[in-house]
């Protein structure tokens, strides 16, 4: 029986009107309505005609997550007063729940990207909703694009809603089309808040890790808000392990303690979303912000942490990262404590950092890996998404990254067109990189074993099953907890899928066969890693050779090792690992890779690493998950970054030239290279002049004058005199003054044996003629009235030459001397050497400053003459004594 009064009670049917006229009039329209108004439940059932006495259709509901469908389905089920199955039902991955007489279906965005994969009309389906819009999920918004390209080109008569409790309205109903925006009220009580930040300051969040001070403040928080408040508590938090440290800290609470996330076991879930006649704390991810409804809470707790994707495309380590939550998801979880009376959230963090919080999440597209999003546009026929309408356009240098990965694993082809390949792996429901490991990971091992590994990997085991791969697949094996079960359930799905016949109908063939074949490769499951010129044979990896014997390669290993090892390295090449000793490995990809303290990984010579992280500022990866692995199944797993080629590189300070085998940046063997190339040489001996300078050079004292001079000279007069001063601009015109010596050099002590100042007179303008007027424009020494010739020196910041000279030497000097037409400084000495003065107007000085200088020092030096008129003096390098002579 349908269940009448709780479907008047749901608020949004006062907008349901309004949503049924906005559809007749454009087919597509975006209802925005606060969570718990029914929009959810009421609205999917009133569109497929189930109540309302609207004409039958066939809706389908598309929720981000697996409980929020599956908790939705139940919820309208039971507003009809049916099993789920009946008129409603739910399909997940791993899980349909569906009957003949279903016209309601709620399914993930996964589920239905897959099915306008396999069916771009998506027949039969009359109405798309796509709830929860405003978290901007990655597979949300590309089932969006896609259904308007359906709209458009097919089945313009495919009614769309975009549903959501709080979004851009605008930019949806632009995407839309220009779509009617319809609201819905809902019935929210006042909510006070509390703000409660921790004692001492916490660290902040750096990947995954939580400060356990913050998780610690958290938990003595909710125990705050039991002491002080009636009804159930709500507390977000950012991820599973999260949840399980505070609920270890709640025991002994006055109160049942439960968890809700997307690895709970159902009956977990199912006993957070009922009504309870006792008190308690439910502790949760994201989940609850809108996609649940969570009965009897009066009171949130919120951490203001939430998890976002992350990726570093340079080096492919992907991972979800702790951040701070927007004030968009802190109006959400606070508006949770409103929803049947008057409650109270309790923020674990200051009021003044409020305002500097993000105001909305970032969407998925712009910080999350795109691998999988875009083989998704490259099987629509649309490689580059331009021409799908997304709200944000993938971001270049992403979509190039993905590109990269899809054609390395035989997804797409150089032009991004789609491989037949390419189709099947995007049918697998894995991002590519596991795809490609579960197709020819199963050729090697059977499809079984790839996939359970697979599905180990797909969904990281819990941090007590340890970092060792193949210990967490025996582990998963035996277990009975709920990571255990729907481990199972995940390994069974992908058997089968991995069984399937190809796209062109053909069993997938024995990985012993050959593969120099004239057939297309992208037809055929690939035992090769689609990189540049290079094809392996999977058959060739002792992991291979041990599926027949029960043994992995390597004394004493056990056979789940080489295996896991396998599928990991075939979805990470790049993460293939060899070790440097004290549980620190060289990854292939140039990275550094750490792992933990008493880890049995250790000690392994190679590592596949399934999952890493790497903290904001360190210079290596963190091993989070791996196998141990060796040389030969690294080598055919990833063979694309095999190199064997001749290297001769400035490295230590001095020339290297050898014969190196490389895995990407991972040293396999090495020779030195008798006669290397005299080209590879002289470019490798000018990147050691650009990184350690010209200093590697000889310089004479002559020759740093010489430098001085001309650069002088090109300051000055510029024209034919060339720049000098600059390393750089030296080095680019290495052909016009370093050789023949240049050439003829094989190593750093070669290059100490060029004479600088030799080579520097190579550039001077003979051409021109100017350069036999280098003395008379830029002398190296002037002579002075005494009769002496005094160095110049050039080299001073100012640019101006410097004449140092004693005062006694200049009497009777009225004008300053001028060198190319500027007057030089003059450094006035002392009798001792030491500077009395400096001027660049010797006329002045003698006026003025020169009375000063004589009353301090004529009775310090009274050997030497001090006239009252320098002017008329006689100059002289001598003493009275010597002048009297």
């Amino acid at each position: 029986m349908i269940r009448t009064a709780a479907l008047d009670a749901l608020p949004v049917r006062e907008a349901v009107p309004a949503l049924i006229s906005a559809l007749d009039d454009h087919g597509t329209a975006v209802l925005c309505a606060p969570p718990g108004t029914g929009k959810t439940t009421l609205v999917p059932l009133v569109l497929a005609g189930l109540v309302g006495g609207g004409p039958r259709r066939r809706v389908v509901v598309a929720e981000p997550r697996r409980i929020a469908a599956r908790a939705a389905a139940r919820r309208m089920a039971w507003l009809l007063g049916e099993q789920v199955g009946g008129a409603v039902g739910f399909t997940v991955r791993g899980e349909r729940v569906v009957g003949p007489d279903t016209v309601v279906e709620v399914v993930t965005t996964g589920v239905l990207l897959q099915r306008l994969q396999r069916d771009q009309e998506l027949t039969g389906v009359d109405v798309v909703i796509l709830d929860e819009c405003h978290e901007r999920h990655l597979d949300a918004d590309t089932v969006a694009a896609f259904l308007l390209d359906v709209r458009e080109t097919l089945r313009p008569e495919l009614r769309l809603v975009a549903a959501s409790a709080t979004t851009d309205s605008a930019g949806w109903a632009r995407v839309l089309g220009g779509a009617p925006v319809v609201e819905a009220a809902g019935v929210s009580y006042p909510v006070e808040t509390v703000w409660a930040p921790p004692a001492r300051p916490v660290r902040p969040p750096h990947g995954m890790r939580v400060d356990p001070a913050q998780l610690t403040h958290v938990a003595s928080v909710v125990r705050r808000a039991l002491a002080e408040r009636a009804g159930d508590v709500l507390c977000f938090l950012p991820g599973v392990g999260e949840i399980a440290r505070v609920a270890g800290q709640l025991g002994g609470v006055d109160a049942e303690v439960l968890q809700i996330h997307g690895r709970a076991p159902a009956a977990a879930q199912d006993a957070a979303l009922s009504v309870a006649d006792h008190r308690r704390v439910i502790l949760s991810t994201a989940v609850a912000e809108s996609s649940l409804t969570v009965p009897g809470v009066r009171v949130v707790v919120d951490s203001g942490l939430a998890r976002e994707p992350r990726v570093d495309h340079a080096r492919g380590l992907g991972a979800l990262a702790t951040v701070r939550a927007s004030r968009a998801a802190g109006r959400q979880r606070a508006g949770r404590a409103g929803r049947e009376a008057p409650g109270a959230v309790y923020r674990c963090w200051a009021e003044a950092e409020d305002g500097r919080l993000a105001a909305f999440p970032a969407p998925e597209i712009r910080v999350a890996d795109l691998a999988q999003f875009a083989l998704q546009a490259a099987c629509w026929g649309d490689p580059d998404a331009t021409g799908l309408a997304l709200l944000d356009p993938p971001p270049a240098g992403a979509m190039a990254a993905a590109r990269e990965v899809l054609v390395a694993v035989g997804a797409v082809d150089p032009a991004g067109g789609v491989t037949a390949r390419g189709r099947r792996m995007a049918r697998l429901g894995l991002h590519p990189r596991l795809a490609r490991a579960l197709l020819d990971g199963s050729a090697a091992l059977g499809a079984r074993r790839a996939a359970e590994v697979v599905a180990l990997i797909s969904e990281e085991p819990p941090r007590e099953y340890g970092d060792d791969l193949a210990g967490a697949w025996r582990r998963a094996r035996a277990g009975g907890d709920g990571y255990a079960a729907r481990w199972r359930t995940e390994a069974r799905r992908l058997e089968r899928a991995a069984a399937e016949r190809d796209p062109a109908g053909a069993p997938p063939p024995d990985p012993r066969a050959s593969n120099a074949g004239g057939a297309d490769s992208s037809a055929r499951p690939a035992f090769e890693e689609h990189g540049p010129g290079r094809s392996h044979d999977l058959s060739a990896s002792p992991a291979f050779e041990a599926r027949g014997s029960g043994r992995s390669p390597g004394s004493g290993a056990a056979p789940d090792d080489g295996a896991a090892g396998l599928i990991a390295a075939l979805a990470f090449p790049e993460r293939v690992a060899k070790a440097k000793g004290s549980g620190s490995f060289l990854m292939a990809n140039g990275t550094g890779a750490e792992v933990g303290d008493g880890s049995g990984l250790r000690q392994a010579p190679w590592l596949a690493v399934a999952v890493a992280d790497r903290p904001p500022h360190s210079a290596s990866a963190r091993v989070r998950l791996a196998a141990v692995l060796d040389e030969d199944t690294a080598r055919v797993a990833a063979g694309h970054l095999l190199t064997d080629g001749e290297e001769v590189r400035w490295e230590d300070g001095d020339l290297v030239a050898r014969a190196a085998e490389r895995l990407g940046a991972i040293e396999l063997a090495v020779r030195p290279l008798r006669g290397p190339d005299p080209a590879l040489v002289r470019a490798a001996l000018l990147d050691g002049l650009r990184s350690e300078g010209l200093g590697l050079l000889r310089w004479s004292p002559d020759a740093v004058t010489l430098r001085s001079r001309l650069g002088f000279l090109h300051r000055t007069l510029g024209g034919a005199w060339p720049d000098v001063a600059d390393d750089r601009a030296l080095l680019e015109r290495a052909d016009a003054w370093l050789e023949p010596e240049l050439s003829r050099a094989r190593r750093r002590a070669d290059l100490g044996r060029i004479d600088a100042g030799q080579a520097l007179n190579r550039l001077l303008p003979w051409a021109t003629g100017e350069a036999v007027r280098l003395d008379e424009l830029a002398p190296e020494r002037l002579e002075v009235p005494s009769g002496s010739r005094i160095r110049l020196d050039y080299s001073a910041e100012h640019g101006r030459p410097v004449l140092a000279v004693k005062l006694q030497e200049l009497f009777g000097l009225a004008e300053t001397p001028r060198v190319a037409g500027v007057p030089v400084v003059v450094h006035l000495l002392s009798p001792a050497g030491r500077p009395a003065a400096v001027t660049s107007d010797l006329a002045s000085f003698w006026q003025g400053g020169y009375r000063a200088v004589r009353a301090e020092l004529r009775g310090r030096y009274p050997k030497h003459p001090w006239p009252e008129d320098p002017a008329t003096a006689e100059p002289t390098r001598h003493t009275n004594a010597r002048l009297r002579r």
